[in-house]
This record gives C-alpha cells, structure tokens and sequence, in this order.
C-alpha cells in the first residue's frame, strides 16, 4: 500500500469536481494557503492527495473551492476506507488495488467502476482525515488551537473558519434517477439500486424500508375495509382483527431483517468493516492521551457525562414528561366539555364540535414534538458525548420516549382506564389523520415552496452575471450552497415509527389506520423523493448495512403492540363470556398466551435464521 502511494500524481488533465468547499467571506489568505496545500499535499507528507480549484465568485472572492481525485487516487482510497465489490467469481470482497483486476468490470479506463457517491464518500474520509501535525494553531487565527492528531476539517468547522462541505449533484444522472423514480405516477418499486448509487446505503435503506413498510401494510388495509364497513357500529367485535393485528407485527419486522440482509450484502456494505470511529465535531476536554490509539486528544471524564445524564437530562425528561401527561388531562376535560354540549344541543354543529378537541390537541401533540426535539439535542450535545454512534443513541432514546408517550398515552388511557371504545377510534383517527396532514405540509410541502422562490431568486442573479467561468457550473454551485442541508433519517424513521405504533397498536378499533397509512406512505415516497432531488443538498454517502438502532425501536414497539392487542382481546365481551365466574382465570389466561406467543416466535423466527 505504501509503494502505491508513492507513483501517484496529483495532476489530473480531465479534473472533475465532486466535492464543494465554502469558507467564511474574509478568510485569510495564509489560512487558505496552508488549507489547501495539505489537501494536495502527498500522503507521505500528511497530506491527502487530492485535487483542488478555486472557483471564483462574481465579487472575485475565492472563499468556495471544488475538490476531486484522480481515478489511481480514488481506487486506493476505496481500498483504505474498506469497500466490499463483486468478484468475476461472484464473491464479495473487500476491495484491493493489488488484486483490482479480479473485480466484476473493472478495467483501468473504466472510470465507472466506482460510483460517484463512493468517489465522494472517500474524499470526505481523507479530508476529515487530515490531521495537524506540529501546528499548534490555524495559521492566521492564533485563538483556533490545534494538537497533533487534530482533525483539520473538524477544527475549521468548530471554529467557524470552514462554512461547509456538500457533494455536488450529478445533474445528468439526476435527471436519470428523478424520471424513473417520481418523474411519472405508476405502479411498482422504486429504483433502490440506482438510489443507492447515487445517494449511498443509509437512503436506500430508509426507501427501501418504506416501501416494505407500505406494501406490508396492505394486507391489514384490505381486511380493514370490509372489517370497519360490517362492523361501523359494533365497537366490540375486534377479537379476530386484534389476533391478525399482533401476527402481523411481529411477522413483518422479521421478514425485514431478511430482505436487508439481501440487499446490503448485495451492495457489499454486509460484510464491510466498521471504520475506526473518530470523536464527534463537538467533543470537548482537556488534552490527554487516548488508550486505545496512543494520540494526544481531548479527555472528559465519563464520570461527569454519568453525573448530567443523570442529575440533569432524566429529571428534565422526566418533567417533560409529566407536562405531557398534564397536556393529557387537559384534553380529556375539553372532551367532557364538547360532550355536554353536544347533549344540550343535539345539532349538527355540536355532533362537529365533537371532534375539535382531538383536533386541538393532535396539533398540541405535534408542537410539543418539535419543541422537545430542539430540547433533547441541546442536552444530548450538552452531555458531550465523544463518539457520534453515542451521540445517536442517546438522542433517539430521549426522543422515542418522549414521543411514545405524547403520541399514546391518550389512547392507552381511553382504552384500558375509561373502557371507551367509540372514543378510542374517535381520537385514534384524528390523531393519525392530523399528524398526517402537519408532516407533509412541514416535511414536503413548505421546504419545496421555499425552495423554488429561493431558486427563482437566484436565477434572476445568475443571468446578470459576466464571468469567464462556466456559468452553468457557478450556477449549480450557487444554487446548491443556499439549499437547506438534509440532517438524515432520523425524522423520517420517527414518523413511520409512530405510524407503525398507531396501526399496530389500536387499529383493531380503528380499522381503516391501515389505509390512511398506505396512501399516506405513498405520497410520502414521492414527496421525499422530490425532498431529496430539488429541495436538499446532496448528502453524503454513509455505508451501511441496517436501519440500525431503530431496527431495536421497531421491535419494541411491537412487543408492546402484542401486549396490548393481547389486553384488548382479554377485554372484549366474547373472551369475557368465556370466564363468567372468575376474572382472575381470565386475566392469567391472557397472561399464558403472551409468553407462549413470545416463546413460540422466538423459537420459530431463530430456528429459521439458523
């Protein structure tokens, strides 16, 4: 690897810019000098050998550059960071420039072998993987400290010298991907393999599991129909629905496990290699030695993190949580109250006024959603995690439980303390009917509305523009800086989290969630589609090989969905007639079923995997 390093130029005669780099207006000039020097530095020299061209804006500043890599560079940067590809034997395996002749198509003018998310994706590992060596602070901002092993680019975006760094889109092979994935209304699956290559593993999977989650949920939508039109008036006949309800849970989440196991193993990311995690950009403590790598870096103590983890953000969810329930009550008041007017009135406004509260506190719901999740970042970030994989957790955790309960805690309520079944599919329908409609307006509908006044805008800009540049290219660049910047999956897995948690978990008193699911996960797929295409910046690429932690989420949701459809059924007069003497026999019969079903499926799912 070492000798392969040494023949490799860092001139490119056909240079193709990938990755964007935009630097704060005013940066000195000794900074970018010394900045982009170690970019196209040689890797013996600490430097990560790329290739570097300003491009020069219409006030003839050069604070954006375009970063690219030759096609020798790129091949031995897919080697360091690990990518898995197909064999001419038909194997996986981890990608070697030694042996790059035995890969399925690869040839040396074959500059397609990688794609351009992969070729991104390694330029990103070697920038953030240029380290300080013996700077001890940025050059020209003597308050921006460096060490030895500093990450440069870590450093330069804390220090807000570095504004950002995006991939650039592929306008041609977007164009491709946009037609034959919303372009036109049809009927079938999405292209996931082209998803893939252009926007990497993590959002191909997240699509990739909504249209599995969307096609799984048209079995309970097509009983829900003729089950909630026979059954409009009868509340108590959700015995059989609830036993389907509590199979299909725990069937589906399974089943997924397989089908991503085929496609990443197909994309390689299987059985690639965890990369070294590095500290998170916001990591913060005094310098020490780390154990593990030998390298001076920060230090905090985990004692401390222990200690706000637990004397501040438990007591804050904790309150949070309690405002919820307050919320809660509320609610239910304001229940009462339509209530009695309806029966005092008894007119078509009152049977109308029947549904404002749940209404009313759906949106209540939403607004407190959004509000904690700015709560339980701060916090998070507060605790000062140092790897990112943490950072994650313990984020998703906060928000899960804070959700779970916001969202549920009503339905839970109305169902096993008021025993009110026509009230319970009241609110369920409005709750997930509501929080429908607010996340396509505030995900989809709002950011593209923005978007296209803010390209308008631009355009008007750009025509007047005179420079010897490529103006198509300064263009794109132009309009591509100003978009907004897609933070990943995590609120787009929270809503079908909480989806999954309204069908699964009431929907046998409600059938029709099922079908408001479906044809909500519909528009979804289309409207992320154009979110990912025209409203966001490129992402970049992150292999990966599951839906990770909310893999773990999905599945807890659904033991809780078994326990409760469990409960239900134990609940209805038909069980109920069946113990007339003894509710106790009734209640550990219940009990019984439960952990045979969760010993039965635990054995049958395993016994498979094996």
């Amino acid at each position: 690897m070492a000798e392969s390093w040494s023949f490799l130029d860092t001139f490119e005669s056909n240079f193709r810019p990938l990755v964007v780099i935009e630097l704060a207006k005013g940066t000195k000039k000794e900074t970018i000098e010394w900045f982009t020097k170690r970019i196209v530095d040689k890797k013996a020299n600490g430097g990560a050998q790329l290739l570097v061209k300003p491009l020069v804006t219409e006030k003839g500043e050069e604070n954006i550059y375009l970063v690219g890599a030759s096609h020798l560079r790129l091949l031995l940067g897919a080697e360091t960071v690990g990518l898995v590809k197909e064999c001419n034997d038909n194997s996986m395996r981890t990608f070697t420039y030694s042996s790059r002749k035995t890969f399925r198509d690869f040839a040396d003018d074959n500059h397609n072998f990688l794609t351009m998310a992969e070729c991104q994706y390694i330029i990103k590992h070697e920038l953030e993987n240029l380290r300080a060596k013996d700077e001890k602070m940025i050059p020209g901002y003597p308050q921006a400290k460096l060490y030895p092993g500093k990450s440069i680019v870590r450093r330069l975006l804390t220090s807000g010298i570095l504004v950002q760094i995006f991939p650039l889109h592929d306008r041609e092979e977007l164009k491709k991907l946009r037609h034959s994935w919303y372009g036109r209304v049809k009927v079938g699956y999405q292209p996931l393999d082209e998803i893939r290559c252009y926007f990497g593993e993590t959002i191909a999977l997240y699509f990739g599991f909504l249209e599995y989650f969307t096609f799984a949920l048209i079995p309970m939508a097509v009983i829900g129909i003729p089950y909630y039109v026979f059954a409009w008036e009868d509340y108590d006949k959700y015995v059989m629905f609830a036993t389907f309800n509590l199979l299909w849970s725990t069937v589906i989440l399974e089943v997924w496990k397989r089908i991503c196991a085929i496609m990443t193993y197909r994309w390689g990311t299987l059985l690639m290699k965890r990369q070294f995690e590095e500290p998170r950009p916001g990591f913060h403590g005094v310098l020490g030695i780390n154990p593990v790598t030998g390298r001076e870096e920060p230090v905090y103590s985990s004692i401390k993190r222990q200690i706000r983890i637990y004397l501040v953000s438990l007591p804050f969810v904790c309150l949070c949580l309690y405002f919820s329930l307050y919320v809660m009550m509320i609610y239910f008041e304001l229940e009462q109250w339509a209530l009695d007017y309806h029966e005092e009135n008894e007119s078509n406004f009152s049977s109308l006024m029947l549904f404002v509260p749940s209404i009313i506190y759906a949106v209540v719901i939403e607004i407190m959603n959004r509000i904690y999740r700015y709560a339980a970042e701060f916090l998070t970030s507060w605790e000062n995690h140092r790897l990112e994989s943490s950072y994650q957790n313990h984020l998703i955790l906060k928000v899960l439980v804070f959700n779970f309960l916001n969202c549920f805690a009503s339905l839970f309520y109305i169902a096993f303390v008021l025993f009110d079944m026509k009230l319970l599919r009241q609110s369920l329908a409005t709750l997930l009917i509501t929080s429908q409609i607010l996340n396509q307006f505030a995900e989809s509908l709002l950011p593209y509305w923005l978007q296209k006044r803010h390209k308008k805008r631009m355009k008007k800009r750009m025509s007047s523009l005179k420079t010897d540049t490529d103006l198509t290219l300064v263009e794109q660049i132009n309009l591509e800086k100003e978009m907004g910047t897609y933070f990943g999956t995590f609120d787009d897995y929270l809503e079908l989290f909480l989806q999954f948690g309204y069908v699964s978990l009431f929907s046998c008193v409600y059938p029709l969630a099922a079908v408001f699911a479906v044809l909500n996960n519909i528009t979804e797929i289309y409207s992320d589609a154009l979110k990912m295409c025209r409203v966001y910046k490129r992402p970049f690429a992150e292999p990966t090989a599951n839906i990770g932690v909310w893999q773990l989420a999905f599945e807890t949701m659904s033991v809780i969905s078994v326990v409760t459809n469990c409960i239900l059924i134990g609940m209805s007069p038909q069980v109920n007639a069946l113990f007339p003497d003894s509710k106790m026999d009734l209640i550990l019969t219940v009990a019984l079923v439960e952990l045979t079903y969760f010993h039965q499926s635990n054995i049958c799912f395993h016994g498979n995997m094996i």
